[in-house]
């Protein structure tokens, strides 16, 4: 298996591994909505904001996951992840975890100071994330499921409260990132 950043070029084989994966595990009508969310990320996200990368092996993708700028009013370097799709045949093999481990230390290497998730905390803990609350890193947006808000510093330091604001960043059409909203709806069915 190799771990890479994606290339534009992949955008379609990205969008057609979540329609499937999430088709899948969801439904055809998801699956079609988290591709169009995927495509629409890569095409109308500022590349300062968008970090996308990719398991492949024999050349075809199977496994990516995306990091979107969340933005603090104080000016942390923050991404939050979302979405993550692995190809069904290959779950349960390590890639989440290794394209994850993967993922995190790029964002490390290009000075990000600090990965948010939204998720299930006995996954996302095997890759160093840890159950945070809001007191600590505000969400954009209101939590059903506030144990799922996870967190960790990329930069060593214990993660000190955040006393401001927050906000995802903008892309296509849609406005504000689709990464909060999406992460609520999958916690809703699979955290609890």
């Amino acid at each position: 298996m190799k771990l890479s950043t994606y290339n534009p070029n992949n955008a379609d084989e990205i969008e057609q591994l979540f329609i499937k994966t999430f088709s899948d595990s969801e439904g055809q009508s998801e699956g079609e909505v988290i591709g169009h969310l995927v495509r629409d990320f890569i095409d109308s996200t500022d590349v300062n904001d968008l970090h996308c990368f990719i398991a492949t092996e024999d050349e075809q993708i199977i496994g990516s996951i995306f990091f979107t700028r969340i933005i603090f009013e104080s000016g942390i370097n923050a991404f939050i992840l979302s979405p993550v799709a692995k190809h069904t045949d290959h779950q349960g093999k390590g890639v989440g975890q290794k394209l994850l481990n993967f993922g995190l230390t790029a964002l490390k290497e290009n000075g990000v100071e600090l990965a948010i998730t939204y998720g299930d905390p006995n996954f996302y803990s095997k890759v160093g994330f840890s159950v945070i609350t809001e007191q600590v890193v505000p969400a954009p947006q209101k939590l059903e499921q506030p144990e799922g808000w996870l967190a960790q510093s990329l930069v060593g330091d214990e993660i000190e409260p955040i006393a401001v604001k927050s906000h995802c960043v903008k892309h296509g059409n849609m406005g504000t990132s689709y990464s909060l909203p999406v992460k609520k709806k999958m916690i809703e069915k699979y955290l609890l």
